[in-house]
């Protein structure tokens, strides 16, 4: 019998989507890649794929979970198995660099970045931003893993060569202009099967480690995602959200073979929308979900179970 293979390395972050897959009845298989291996020579089960695997798999002591998520991405594509998410996402999901790539092609603006490897080079290229704020960022991080805000070079040398730098776990370091929003917060456009769902609004007064799914552990810091405030809660659905970048954006998904995806942007004090961060693990806040009536975590087990349908009329070919 054929099934849905979620292809992830975090329970926590996909059992929200095997309970939907339950409650519809769908057959599903996990395939938790912390470490295995990849016979070749061998064929691929049948089925559909969908690969939720995380640029923040290190934190959890999984380092090489998305390289042998690669491979195995290769080798369902290569055996011509239906993929959601497959090697582009990967590619994508482990670099902010080839994000902003993909983004500028398709005209969709992101904050001015430096790449760099090395401490003094981090320092290097700050310079250019001498007189206005600036953050740092991992390349490969996930969480919002290593975002620091800086006012001053100096602010940024006591860090880089301090005891709390933490490079990134692929050695290089973003060093981004700092988009001052009128109002603390960032928009978060949620796409199933490219498509945009909803958007989200979420408050980032408390600080850039973002995560909106229920549980979120950073360290020994907590994401309070679906905790509320007296006044406003953190995860918010906009109600019928409409702007023209939800059409590039859409189109950025189709270029890169990417089929769910969370994409992060942030208004300037002009109006004007920067892009930085394409999330193709995404998840959702529950409560955010149930306050507006909007569930896409049973959206995504709907149209994976429909392409399974499709799969299962698709006769396998006589080899």
């Amino acid at each position: 019998m054929k099934k849905i293979y979620i292809i992830h390395e975090n329970s926590e972050w996909t059992v929200h989507l095997t309970r939907r897959l339950e409650e519809l009845g769908l057959p599903y298989e996990e395939w938790f890649l912390d470490e295995g291996t990849v016979d070749l020579s061998a064929a691929p089960p049948e089925g559909v794929f969908y690969n939720r695997m995380s640029a923040s798999s290190h934190t959890r002591g999984h380092r090489y979970a998305p390289e042998l998520t690669g491979v195995v991405l290769s080798w369902l594509e290569e055996h011509g198995r239906k993929v959601f998410n497959g090697s582009r996402a990967i590619q994508l999901e482990v670099n902010k660099v080839y994000q902003y790539a993909a983004l500028a092609k398709h005209g969709v603006r992101t904050p001015k970045t430096i790449a760099a490897v090395g401490k003094e080079q981090i320092v290097k290229a700050a310079e250019q931003f001498l007189g206005k704020p600036f953050i740092t960022k991992h390349n490969r991080a996930g969480k919002g893993l290593g975002v620091r805000l800086f006012y001053s070079l100096e602010g940024l040398k006591e860090y880089v060569y301090g005891p709390e730098f933490e490079d990134s776990v692929d050695g290089i370091t973003l060093i981004q202009e700092y988009i001052q929003a009128p109002e603390p917060y960032i928009t978060r456009c949620e796409f199933i099967g490219g498509k945009f769902l909803y958007a989200v609004r979420v408050d980032t007064s408390e600080g850039f480690e973002l995560c909106p799914a229920d549980a979120c552990q950073i360290g020994n810091l907590f994401c309070p995602a679906g905790e509320e405030t007296e006044q406003k809660p953190k995860f918010q659905i906009i109600e019928g959200f409409r702007d023209p970048i939800i059409e590039k954006y859409e189109a950025v998904l189709a270029a890169n073979n990417i089929q769910i995806a969370g994409i992060e942007f942030i208004r300037d004090q002009a109006g004007e929308i920067f892009t930085y961060d394409i999330n193709t693990n995404t998840n959702y806040n529950s409560d955010a979900e149930a306050a507006a009536g909007t569930y896409a975590m049973l959206e995504l087990a709907r149209y994976l179970g429909k392409h399974l349908e499709q799969e299962e009329k698709t006769a396998s070919p006589v080899l």
